[in-house]
Protein backbone atom coordinates (compact mmCIF):
# COMPACT_ATOMS: atom_id res chain seq x y z
CA UNK A 1 0.00 0.00 0.00
CA UNK A 2 1.37 3.42 -0.99
CA UNK A 3 1.54 6.47 1.30
CA UNK A 4 -1.28 7.98 -0.72
CA UNK A 5 -3.43 4.88 -0.24
CA UNK A 6 -2.81 4.85 3.52
CA UNK A 7 -3.63 8.54 3.86
CA UNK A 8 -6.76 8.17 1.75
CA UNK A 9 -7.97 5.20 3.77
CA UNK A 10 -7.41 7.11 7.01
CA UNK A 11 -9.51 9.99 5.66
CA UNK A 12 -12.57 7.87 5.02
CA UNK A 13 -12.11 5.93 8.26
CA UNK A 14 -12.14 9.18 10.24
CA UNK A 15 -15.38 10.26 8.56
CA UNK A 16 -17.13 6.99 9.29
CA UNK A 17 -15.86 6.96 12.88
CA UNK A 18 -17.16 10.51 13.38
CA UNK A 19 -20.60 9.39 12.27
CA UNK A 20 -20.63 6.10 14.17
CA UNK A 21 -18.93 6.93 17.45
CA UNK A 22 -19.09 9.68 20.06
CA UNK A 23 -16.00 11.73 19.21
CA UNK A 24 -17.10 14.96 20.90
CA UNK A 25 -15.65 16.31 24.12
CA UNK A 26 -17.77 18.70 26.18
CA UNK A 27 -14.94 20.99 27.20
CA UNK A 28 -15.17 24.10 25.01
CA UNK A 29 -16.04 26.30 28.02
CA UNK A 30 -19.14 28.01 26.64
CA UNK A 31 -21.25 26.74 29.54
CA UNK A 32 -19.14 28.89 31.89
CA UNK A 33 -20.16 32.06 30.04
CA UNK A 34 -23.41 33.97 30.27
CA UNK A 35 -24.38 37.22 28.59
CA UNK A 36 -25.79 40.03 30.67
CA UNK A 37 -29.34 40.28 29.34
CA UNK A 38 -30.30 43.70 27.96
CA UNK A 39 -33.96 44.18 28.85
CA UNK A 40 -34.17 47.35 26.73
CA UNK A 41 -32.17 46.55 23.58
CA UNK A 42 -33.45 49.64 21.68
CA UNK A 43 -32.91 47.97 18.28
CA UNK A 44 -35.15 46.23 15.75
CA UNK A 45 -34.41 42.54 15.35
CA UNK A 46 -35.16 42.58 11.63
CA UNK A 47 -32.51 45.27 11.09
CA UNK A 48 -29.67 43.27 12.67
CA UNK A 49 -26.78 42.95 10.21
CA UNK A 50 -24.91 39.62 10.35
CA UNK A 51 -22.41 40.47 7.61
CA UNK A 52 -18.74 40.57 8.48
CA UNK A 53 -15.31 40.61 6.91
CA UNK A 54 -12.24 38.45 7.37
CA UNK A 55 -8.82 38.92 5.78
CA UNK A 56 -10.33 41.52 3.48
CA UNK A 57 -13.11 39.22 2.24
CA UNK A 58 -16.81 39.86 2.83
CA UNK A 59 -19.12 37.24 4.34
CA UNK A 60 -22.88 37.34 4.73
CA UNK A 61 -22.57 35.59 8.08
CA UNK A 62 -19.74 35.27 10.66
CA UNK A 63 -19.39 31.52 10.10
CA UNK A 64 -17.27 29.29 7.88
CA UNK A 65 -17.57 25.62 7.08
CA UNK A 66 -14.39 24.34 8.67
CA UNK A 67 -11.95 22.13 6.84
CA UNK A 68 -12.96 18.52 7.23
CA UNK A 69 -12.54 16.22 4.25
CA UNK A 70 -11.20 15.30 0.84
CA UNK A 71 -8.59 12.83 -0.35
CA UNK A 72 -10.86 9.82 -0.97
CA UNK A 73 -13.31 9.17 -3.84
CA UNK A 74 -16.26 9.07 -1.43
CA UNK A 75 -15.45 12.56 -0.15
CA UNK A 76 -15.87 14.34 -3.49
CA UNK A 77 -19.65 14.49 -3.29
CA UNK A 78 -19.49 15.59 0.37
CA UNK A 79 -17.20 18.49 -0.53
CA UNK A 80 -19.40 19.38 -3.48
CA UNK A 81 -22.50 19.68 -1.28
CA UNK A 82 -20.72 21.69 1.40
CA UNK A 83 -19.23 24.02 -1.20
CA UNK A 84 -22.62 24.56 -2.84
CA UNK A 85 -24.04 25.56 0.54
CA UNK A 86 -21.16 27.96 1.18
CA UNK A 87 -21.59 29.58 -2.24
CA UNK A 88 -25.32 30.06 -1.86
CA UNK A 89 -25.01 31.50 1.64
CA UNK A 90 -22.04 33.76 0.90
CA UNK A 91 -19.74 32.27 3.54
CA UNK A 92 -16.25 30.76 3.54
CA UNK A 93 -15.15 27.13 3.48
CA UNK A 94 -11.97 25.18 4.01
CA UNK A 95 -10.94 21.81 2.62
CA UNK A 96 -9.47 18.95 4.60
CA UNK A 97 -5.76 18.22 4.58
CA UNK A 98 -4.52 18.00 1.00
CA UNK A 99 -1.71 15.64 1.93
CA UNK A 100 -3.42 12.77 0.11
CA UNK A 101 -3.44 14.77 -3.13
CA UNK A 102 0.26 15.54 -2.83
CA UNK A 103 0.98 11.85 -2.32
CA UNK A 104 -1.36 10.78 -5.15
CA UNK A 105 -2.58 13.27 -7.76
CA UNK A 106 -5.56 11.00 -8.37
CA UNK A 107 -7.14 12.49 -5.25
CA UNK A 108 -6.94 16.10 -6.44
CA UNK A 109 -10.46 16.09 -7.87
CA UNK A 110 -11.99 15.53 -4.41
CA UNK A 111 -10.58 18.93 -3.47
CA UNK A 112 -10.97 20.77 -6.79
CA UNK A 113 -14.71 20.23 -6.66
CA UNK A 114 -14.92 22.82 -3.87
CA UNK A 115 -13.83 25.65 -6.18
CA UNK A 116 -15.94 24.23 -8.99
CA UNK A 117 -19.05 24.46 -6.81
CA UNK A 118 -18.11 27.70 -5.04
CA UNK A 119 -16.49 29.94 -7.67
CA UNK A 120 -17.05 33.16 -5.72
CA UNK A 121 -16.52 31.95 -2.14
CA UNK A 122 -13.57 32.44 0.17
CA UNK A 123 -11.80 29.07 0.19
CA UNK A 124 -8.71 28.12 2.11
CA UNK A 125 -6.31 25.32 1.29
CA UNK A 126 -4.99 23.07 4.04
CA UNK A 127 -1.76 21.24 4.79
CA UNK A 128 -0.22 19.95 8.00
CA UNK A 129 2.94 21.39 9.54
CA UNK A 130 4.82 18.07 9.03
CA UNK A 131 3.88 18.16 5.34
CA UNK A 132 5.07 21.77 5.12
CA UNK A 133 8.45 20.51 6.31
CA UNK A 134 8.35 17.66 3.81
CA UNK A 135 7.07 19.46 0.71
CA UNK A 136 8.20 23.01 1.44
CA UNK A 137 6.86 26.19 -0.12
CA UNK A 138 6.47 24.46 -3.49
CA UNK A 139 4.09 21.94 -1.94
CA UNK A 140 1.97 24.68 -0.42
CA UNK A 141 1.83 26.48 -3.74
CA UNK A 142 0.57 23.25 -5.30
CA UNK A 143 -2.30 22.87 -2.83
CA UNK A 144 -3.24 26.54 -3.26
CA UNK A 145 -3.26 26.23 -7.05
CA UNK A 146 -5.21 22.97 -6.83
CA UNK A 147 -8.33 24.79 -5.60
CA UNK A 148 -7.50 28.38 -6.54
CA UNK A 149 -7.45 29.11 -2.80
CA UNK A 150 -7.70 32.57 -1.28
CA UNK A 151 -5.60 31.56 1.73
CA UNK A 152 -3.85 28.51 3.14
CA UNK A 153 -4.16 26.96 6.58
CA UNK A 154 -1.21 25.15 8.08
CA UNK A 155 -2.70 22.84 10.65
CA UNK A 156 -1.08 21.72 13.89
CA UNK A 157 -2.23 18.24 14.85
CA UNK A 158 0.60 16.91 16.98
CA UNK A 159 -1.77 15.55 19.60
CA UNK A 160 -3.37 13.37 16.95
CA UNK A 161 0.03 12.46 15.50
CA UNK A 162 1.23 11.37 18.95
CA UNK A 163 -1.68 8.93 19.23
CA UNK A 164 -1.20 7.38 15.80
CA UNK A 165 1.37 4.57 15.67
CA UNK A 166 2.36 5.91 12.24
CA UNK A 167 2.17 9.55 13.37
CA UNK A 168 4.81 12.18 12.61
CA UNK A 169 6.14 13.29 16.00
CA UNK A 170 9.17 15.28 14.89
CA UNK A 171 8.05 18.89 15.29
CA UNK A 172 11.50 20.45 14.90
CA UNK A 173 11.70 23.32 12.44
CA UNK A 174 7.96 23.91 12.01
CA UNK A 175 8.01 27.53 13.18
CA UNK A 176 10.91 28.40 10.88
CA UNK A 177 9.10 26.73 7.98
CA UNK A 178 5.93 28.72 8.72
CA UNK A 179 7.96 31.94 8.83
CA UNK A 180 9.58 31.12 5.50
CA UNK A 181 6.18 30.36 3.98
CA UNK A 182 4.66 33.64 5.18
CA UNK A 183 7.39 35.60 3.42
CA UNK A 184 7.37 33.47 0.26
CA UNK A 185 3.72 33.46 -0.84
CA UNK A 186 1.23 36.23 -1.50
CA UNK A 187 -1.78 34.40 -0.04
CA UNK A 188 -2.56 34.84 3.68
CA UNK A 189 -1.29 32.06 5.92
CA UNK A 190 -3.63 30.85 8.66
CA UNK A 191 -2.30 28.57 11.37
CA UNK A 192 -4.95 26.33 12.89
CA UNK A 193 -4.99 23.84 15.71
CA UNK A 194 -7.17 20.76 15.35
CA UNK A 195 -8.65 20.27 18.79
CA UNK A 196 -6.08 21.11 21.46
CA UNK A 197 -6.10 24.93 21.35
CA UNK A 198 -3.41 27.59 20.99
CA UNK A 199 -1.94 29.50 23.91
CA UNK A 200 -0.86 33.12 24.03
CA UNK A 201 2.82 32.08 23.95
CA UNK A 202 2.43 30.04 20.77
CA UNK A 203 0.21 32.70 19.20
CA UNK A 204 2.86 35.32 19.95
CA UNK A 205 5.47 33.29 18.07
CA UNK A 206 3.11 32.79 15.15
CA UNK A 207 2.39 36.51 14.93
CA UNK A 208 6.13 37.21 14.95
CA UNK A 209 6.51 34.65 12.14
CA UNK A 210 4.08 36.65 10.01
CA UNK A 211 0.89 34.57 9.97
CA UNK A 212 -2.22 36.43 8.85
CA UNK A 213 -4.71 34.75 11.21
CA UNK A 214 -5.03 32.09 13.88
CA UNK A 215 -7.72 29.41 14.09
CA UNK A 216 -7.72 28.37 17.75
CA UNK A 217 -9.09 24.86 17.11
CA UNK A 218 -9.80 24.57 20.81
CA UNK A 219 -10.35 21.61 23.10
CA UNK A 220 -14.07 20.96 23.00
CA UNK A 221 -16.22 19.58 20.23
CA UNK A 222 -14.73 16.99 17.89
CA UNK A 223 -11.60 15.28 19.20
CA UNK A 224 -9.48 13.72 16.48
CA UNK A 225 -7.53 11.99 19.22
CA UNK A 226 -10.73 10.27 20.36
CA UNK A 227 -11.39 9.31 16.74
CA UNK A 228 -7.93 7.77 16.69
CA UNK A 229 -8.71 5.61 19.71
CA UNK A 230 -11.64 4.09 17.84
CA UNK A 231 -9.44 3.43 14.82
CA UNK A 232 -6.84 1.85 17.10
CA UNK A 233 -9.49 -0.30 18.75
CA UNK A 234 -10.64 -1.61 15.37
CA UNK A 235 -7.04 -2.50 14.51
CA UNK A 236 -6.35 -4.14 17.87
CA UNK A 237 -3.73 -1.56 18.87
CA UNK A 238 -4.20 -1.47 22.65
CA UNK A 239 -1.50 1.13 23.35
CA UNK A 240 -2.78 3.66 20.82
CA UNK A 241 -6.32 3.09 22.08
CA UNK A 242 -5.18 3.81 25.63
CA UNK A 243 -3.33 6.97 24.58
CA UNK A 244 -6.34 8.19 22.62
CA UNK A 245 -8.64 7.68 25.60
CA UNK A 246 -6.26 9.39 28.02
CA UNK A 247 -5.19 12.39 25.94
CA UNK A 248 -8.24 12.73 23.71
CA UNK A 249 -10.59 13.40 26.60
CA UNK A 250 -8.30 15.29 28.96
CA UNK A 251 -5.70 17.32 27.09
CA UNK A 252 -5.83 20.77 25.59
CA UNK A 253 -6.73 24.41 25.97
CA UNK A 254 -10.47 25.00 25.82
CA UNK A 255 -11.90 26.95 22.92
CA UNK A 256 -12.99 29.77 25.23
CA UNK A 257 -9.58 30.08 26.88
CA UNK A 258 -7.80 29.93 23.55
CA UNK A 259 -9.97 32.65 22.01
CA UNK A 260 -9.16 35.00 24.87
CA UNK A 261 -5.43 34.30 24.80
CA UNK A 262 -5.07 34.54 21.01
CA UNK A 263 -7.23 37.66 20.73
CA UNK A 264 -4.83 39.44 23.06
CA UNK A 265 -2.64 39.83 19.96
CA UNK A 266 -3.25 42.11 16.94
CA UNK A 267 -4.32 39.36 14.56
CA UNK A 268 -7.69 38.02 13.33
CA UNK A 269 -8.94 34.99 15.25
CA UNK A 270 -11.16 32.15 14.04
CA UNK A 271 -13.08 30.37 16.81
CA UNK A 272 -13.33 26.65 16.15
CA UNK A 273 -13.96 23.83 18.59
CA UNK A 274 -17.40 22.97 19.91
CA UNK A 275 -19.31 25.72 18.10
CA UNK A 276 -22.78 24.20 18.16
CA UNK A 277 -25.26 27.10 18.55
CA UNK A 278 -25.68 30.71 17.58
CA UNK A 279 -25.13 31.59 21.24
CA UNK A 280 -21.70 29.91 21.03
CA UNK A 281 -20.94 32.11 18.02
CA UNK A 282 -22.06 35.23 19.88
CA UNK A 283 -19.96 34.32 22.92
CA UNK A 284 -16.91 33.64 20.76
CA UNK A 285 -17.11 37.04 19.12
CA UNK A 286 -17.74 38.73 22.48
CA UNK A 287 -14.54 37.08 23.72
CA UNK A 288 -12.53 38.49 20.81
CA UNK A 289 -12.94 36.15 17.84
CA UNK A 290 -13.55 37.72 14.44
CA UNK A 291 -15.34 34.78 12.85
CA UNK A 292 -16.31 31.22 13.78
CA UNK A 293 -16.21 27.87 12.05
CA UNK A 294 -17.57 24.40 12.60
CA UNK A 295 -17.32 21.02 10.92
CA UNK A 296 -19.11 18.14 12.65
CA UNK A 297 -22.62 19.69 12.77
CA UNK A 298 -22.55 20.16 8.99
CA UNK A 299 -20.83 16.84 8.33
CA UNK A 300 -23.57 14.99 10.21
CA UNK A 301 -26.18 16.68 8.06
CA UNK A 302 -24.46 15.95 4.76
CA UNK A 303 -23.53 12.36 5.64
CA UNK A 304 -27.19 11.72 6.44
CA UNK A 305 -28.44 13.34 3.26
CA UNK A 306 -26.22 14.59 0.42
CA UNK A 307 -28.34 17.69 -0.05
CA UNK A 308 -27.11 21.27 0.11
CA UNK A 309 -30.56 22.45 1.22
CA UNK A 310 -30.17 20.55 4.50
CA UNK A 311 -26.80 22.18 5.18
CA UNK A 312 -28.21 25.60 4.33
CA UNK A 313 -31.14 25.04 6.69
CA UNK A 314 -28.74 24.10 9.51
CA UNK A 315 -26.59 27.18 8.99
CA UNK A 316 -29.61 29.47 8.73
CA UNK A 317 -30.86 28.01 12.03
CA UNK A 318 -27.54 28.89 13.65
CA UNK A 319 -27.75 32.39 12.24
CA UNK A 320 -31.26 32.90 13.58
CA UNK A 321 -29.99 31.83 17.01
CA UNK A 322 -27.18 34.36 16.65
CA UNK A 323 -29.64 37.05 15.59
CA UNK A 324 -31.75 36.46 18.71
CA UNK A 325 -28.65 36.57 20.92
CA UNK A 326 -27.62 39.86 19.33
CA UNK A 327 -31.10 41.31 19.79
CA UNK A 328 -31.10 40.40 23.48
CA UNK A 329 -27.69 42.01 23.98
CA UNK A 330 -28.61 45.17 22.05
CA UNK A 331 -26.16 44.52 19.22
CA UNK A 332 -27.24 45.52 15.73
CA UNK A 333 -23.92 44.57 14.07
CA UNK A 334 -21.56 41.65 14.64
CA UNK A 335 -18.68 43.90 15.74
CA UNK A 336 -20.83 45.31 18.55
CA UNK A 337 -20.78 41.91 20.25
CA UNK A 338 -17.21 42.67 21.31
CA UNK A 339 -18.69 45.22 23.74
CA UNK A 340 -21.40 42.90 25.08
CA UNK A 341 -21.10 42.06 28.77
CA UNK A 342 -20.34 38.54 29.89
CA UNK A 343 -20.36 36.76 33.22
CA UNK A 344 -17.59 34.16 33.54
CA UNK A 345 -17.86 31.36 36.08
CA UNK A 346 -16.49 27.94 36.98
CA UNK A 347 -13.22 26.42 35.79
CA UNK A 348 -12.96 28.90 32.95
CA UNK A 349 -12.87 31.82 35.37
CA UNK A 350 -10.31 30.10 37.57
CA UNK A 351 -8.03 29.32 34.64
CA UNK A 352 -8.31 32.83 33.18
CA UNK A 353 -7.51 34.37 36.55
CA UNK A 354 -4.51 32.11 36.96
CA UNK A 355 -3.31 32.86 33.44
CA UNK A 356 -3.90 36.59 33.86
CA UNK A 357 -6.43 36.99 31.05
CA UNK A 358 -9.70 37.53 32.93
CA UNK A 359 -9.35 41.30 32.75
CA UNK A 360 -9.57 41.21 28.96
CA UNK A 361 -13.25 40.29 29.13
CA UNK A 362 -15.91 42.96 29.59
CA UNK A 363 -17.76 41.36 32.47
CA UNK A 364 -19.71 41.91 35.61
CA UNK A 365 -17.84 40.81 38.69
CA UNK A 366 -20.98 39.70 40.48
CA UNK A 367 -20.56 35.93 40.35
Amino acid sequence: MTDGDRTSRRKIEQLHISMREDVEVDAAGFADLRFVHVALPEIAKEEIDLSTSFLGFSFNYPIMIASMTGGHPETKRINAVLAEAAERLGIGIGVGSQRAALEDTGHEDSFRVVRDMAPDSFIYANLGAPQLLEYGVAGVERVIEMIDADAVAIHLNFLQEAIQPEGNVDARGCLAAIKELCSAIKEPVIVKETGAGISYGVARRLVDAGVAAIDVGGFGGTSLAVAELHRARAEGDALSEHLGELFGRDWGISTVESIVECSALPIPVIATGGIRTGIDIAKSIALGADICSAALPFLKVVMHDLNAERVITKIEELMEELRVAMFLTGCSRVAELKDAELVVTGNTREIMEQRGFLGRIRLKNRV
